[in-house]
């Protein structure tokens, strides 16, 4: 593994091609940079490798499948019609994508402990990898408290008399007790959780194409009605062009927010089985994810209801969620299906349980990534005998205990205030994994390293990690610019907005300012402390080989 002692790394090198075979030669640089910070397994212990391929390919569906897709798209859809939230989410969609073919790059080269938080101190400089893994920690950590309360109003669709309390113990304890114990635990629960999402979301769609030819049972054939009335575009904020691209513009927050996560795959890199054969199977896989999950789902939701359906339309207006807010149930209820809006908001608040499952596992990831690499106090790294960083797990589960603090406010305001504050958390997230993808790539050039020698590559880098980038600036800028608008502006609408760059921006200013630091040079980066071993562990561990037909169909699923 990663956590090897100081003595015993091998901070930078100098190679050469052996022969014509892809082993690479390396001595050490006089002038590398060593890559500071790493803790004694011996003492503190170590994440195992505990996540099989139908973990791998499951948690990255479920980091696409989420809240956002079910509930949240019902307000982006009120706001802004559906042709301007179908442009909006295949848009990010293709922002997502790229994110993965880079992170996918970097993650099969070097699948180690800390990965996405590593990445950032070697690549860019100690003051990326400290903001970065600070605010991905507290942003993912939020995250779950965002999740919570999204449960919270799936809950209040069946009862108004929540015991809300009681509801957040119970869905923290059990996302906690799932991170807890073993890998496998969590590997497991996303399996059940995303299966029941495939199911769902692919059946929803199903449904769609019925109702669209007119199969339900009002036998009204929808087709493209309501992209004619009333519009495919919706003004927001002004009237005419000027809002319905107001409206546009606005749908990317919602769009940036449903795709939150999707780099969990990569966080789960060191704790993989295999790393090298399935990251990159569930990295190449997120093209079809996007288009049939994200791209069908919208365009089935803006088919089948009007941005001015009266009864999400009330629901959102009312503050409601769940069942009541979800555009798949709007259609559902003015098809004339009786008993399905329960089953629906039922999968929902799994997907809800299962976000936050995923969250509360990347969060203490990265918690346990800034103490290997000295940003955080070493006792953040000490794993159990299991492999679970356990006292990071502990404190990232007491942080979510911030739901209990905003019960006094409605769950669709809080609701709105984390959505703000988590999407802003993804963005720069997102933009520090471009950044670092494409410094990774100016550094193994620098140390004669090509393309051929990485275990995974795409064609389409690195001009997508050039797109992504500029892409996640754009949206970083435009992610609050209603609050600016006559009638918009308020001090707490504004903090709600971009408090999230302040979350990013401030530690990594003062430990700029503190250390100094400057962007690690290309030619003594490290790209190597630590790959020697999952270079070992790869040829001693190869993947299983299929012994019939069934495995043969399995393995090519999972």
């Amino acid at each position: 593994m990663a956590n090897k002692l100081e003595d015993e790394r091998v901070p930078g090198h100098v190679f050469s091609k052996k022969g014509e075979g892809s082993e690479l030669e390396h001595n050490k640089s006089d002038e590398a940079v060593p890559y500071t910070g790493l803790v004694d397994e011996k003492e503190f212990g170590h994440v195992r490798r505990g996540l099989k391929a139908r973990h791998v390919q499951f948690i990255a569906i479920g980091g696409i499948i989420g809240t956002g897709l079910f509930v949240g798209s019902g307000a982006a859809l009120v706001r802004a019609g559906p042709l301007s939230i179908l442009l909006a989410y295949t848009i990010v969609g293709t922002v997502i994508y790229s994110l993965m073919l880079a992170i996918g790059e970097m993650t099969t080269w070097l699948p180690i402990p800390g990965g996405l938080t590593v990445y950032a101190n070697r690549y860019l400089g100690p003051s990326w990898g400290f903001a970065m893994g600070w605010n991905y920690c507290f942003g993912a950590a939020m995250t779950v408290c965002a999740e919570v309360a999204a449960a919270l109003l799936l809950i209040e669709y069946w009862t108004q008399n929540v015991n809300k309390a009681v509801w957040i113990v119970m869905i923290l304890v059990v996302i906690f007790l799932l991170n807890i114990f073993v890998v496998e635990g969590y590997g497991e629960a996303e399996f059940i959780f995303a299966s029941v999402k495939i199911i769902t979301i692919l059946g929803l769609l199903f449904l769609s194409v019925i109702l669209f030819f007119g199969g339900g049972p009002s036998k009204d054939r929808i087709g493209f009605r309501y992209w004619n009335n009333p519009g495919a575009m919706k003004a927001y904020l002004v009237p005419g062009n000027t809002g319905r691209f107001l409206g546009f513009l606005k749908s990317f927050v919602n769009a940036c927010f449903a795709f939150g996560g999707s780099e969990v795959i990569c966080v789960a890199a060191s704790e993989t089985l295999n790393p090298r054969r399935n990251i990159p199977k569930a990295v190449r896989r997120t093209f079809w994810r996007v288009l049939v999950f994200y791209v069908f789902g919208i365009l089935s939701i803006g088919v089948l209801v009007p941005y001015n359906d009266k009864g999400l339309t009330t629901s959102l207006n009312n503050g409601a969620a769940g069942a009541a807010a979800s555009p798949w149930v709007a259609a559902i209820v003015n098809a004339g299906i009786d008993v399905l809006p329960s089953i629906i908001n039922a999968v929902i608040l799994t997907s809800a349980w299962s976000c936050g499952n995923s969250f509360m596992y990347a969060a203490s990831r990265n918690l346990y990534a800034l103490a290997i690499t000295g940003h955080a106090p070493r006792i953040f790294a000490r794993c159990s005998k299991r492999g679970i960083p356990y006292i990071a797990v502990v404190v990232v589960f007491l942080a979510t205990m911030v739901s209990f603090l905003l019960m006094s406010e409605r769950s669709a305001v809080v609701f709105d205030w984390f959505i703000s504050i988590t999407t802003m958390s993804s963005l720069f997230n997102w933009l520090t994994l471009f950044l670092a993808t494409i410094r990774f790539r100016k550094g193994y050039l620098a140390q004669a390293v090509t393309r051929a020698d990485l275990p995974f590559r795409s064609p389409l880098m690195p001009y997508a990690a050039y797109y992504g980038c500029g892409m996640v600036v754009f949206f970083i800028i435009i992610s609050g610019f209603d609050v600016f608008f006559p009638g918009q502006w308020s001090a707490k609408a504004f903090l709600a907005k971009y408090v999230g760059v302040l979350l990013f921006m401030v530690p990594f200013i003062s430990y700029k300012i503190w250390k100094g630091d400057s962007l690690t040079p290309p030619a003594t980066m490290d790209i190597w402390t630590g790959k020697e071993e999952v270079d070992i562990y790869e040829r001693e561990n190869p993947p299983p080989e299929p012994r019939n037909t069934w495995e043969k169909i399995w393995f090519a699923i999972a």
